[in-house]
């Protein structure tokens, strides 16, 4: 893939995203890193809403987090998000969350594209070439 920066996406911890201690719950981890992934789909002119009516749609069958350091309420987060490898049905999407230069979290996602069935289809290729530039 290309060696472009990463897209980005800026967020905030509110309240709902923490424990009783104002500290980020791990779940809540999975959330901010879907809506960046989302948003970098969004930024490529890739609508995964038109996509679904066309019986095309992407799920996560695998993610591998590593945990660095704790994120806090009100905290100012940057979650990022890069394609590092495509394959045929599948896609490796890289992501971080970081405080200022602090690293939160790095993440591993596993993309498949799927029919409605379930079933793994092709990556079309106005995706593959959306995602490539």
């Amino acid at each position: 893939m290309s060696e472009q920066k990463p897209f980005s996406l800026e967020k905030t911890v509110y309240y709902h995203d923490t424990d009783a201690g104002g500290v980020v719950y791990y779940g809540s981890y999975l959330r901010h890193l879907e809506e960046a992934r989302t948003e970098f789909f969004h930024s490529r002119q890739i609508n995964l809403k038109q996509l679904a009516n066309q019986d095309i749609y992407f799920v996560v069958a695998r993610i591998e987090i590593d945990f660095k350091s704790p994120a806090f309420y009100l905290d100012r987060l940057r979650i990022t998000a890069e394609i590092k490898e495509m394959r045929r049905t599948s896609m490796v999407c890289l992501q971080e969350i970081t405080r200022e230069n602090q690293l939160i979290l790095q993440a591993k996602v596993l993309l498949v594209c799927i029919s409605g069935n379930f079933r793994p289809r092709a990556i079309p290729d106005q995706i593959r070439q959306s995602l490539a530039t």
